[in-house]
């Protein structure tokens, strides 16, 4: 099933300001970027994504098998072999972070490596993005380097999350 209209984009603006003998000094500082991937596999493109709106009870753990398991909007099971494009989104009112990262066993291991994690804390959010020339993305490997933890950090109360992934099914 062709994907159409996928983009991702980040954009970070901050402006510091200081009086000055006649006047005042601004210094804007800027960074944005952002990919727009066309329908297929190859470098620039993209024929999956995966959209949830997940919970976690406290303490809870799960993880996401990218290779198999994931189930479309459409109801069709998702077989990512590279990732392109990562988002993940913490609701503001959690009280506990939710960690990204570092499954016990076969862990998806191209973008934090196979022990480290991530914390999104209440209300934050992270988002990874691969280069419009990047065929590769982050690699995932069936059965051996597949499995995408997410955690919730502690004890008391559930956490939830929305999570969008954007990748190639080849």
């Amino acid at each position: 099933m062709p994907l159409s209209g996928t983009m991702l984009a980040v954009s970070a603006f901050a402006e510091q300001v200081t009086a000055i003998d006649l006047g005042t000094s601004r210094a804007p500082q800027s960074l944005s970027r952002s990919m727009s991937l066309a329908s297929g596999t190859g470098a620039g493109k993209a024929d999956r994504v995966f959209s949830d709106r997940r919970t976690l009870a406290a303490s809870g753990t799960e993880d996401l098998d990218l290779a198999g398991v994931l189930i479309d909007a459409f109801g069709a099971t998702i077989t990512f072999a590279r990732i392109k494009g990562l988002v993940i989104a913490a609701a503001a009112g959690n009280t506990n972070n939710v960690v990204v990262g570092a499954a016990s066993s076969n862990p998806w291991a191209t973008l934090l490596g196979a022990t480290h994690t991530l914390t999104v804390r209440p209300g934050g959010f992270v988002a990874v993005g691969t280069g419009v020339a990047d065929a590769i993305g982050y690699a995932v490997t069936a059965s051996t380097g597949d499995l995408l933890k997410i955690a919730n950090s502690g004890a008391g109360s559930a956490v939830t999350y929305d999570i969008h992934i954007i990748g190639a099914s080849a």
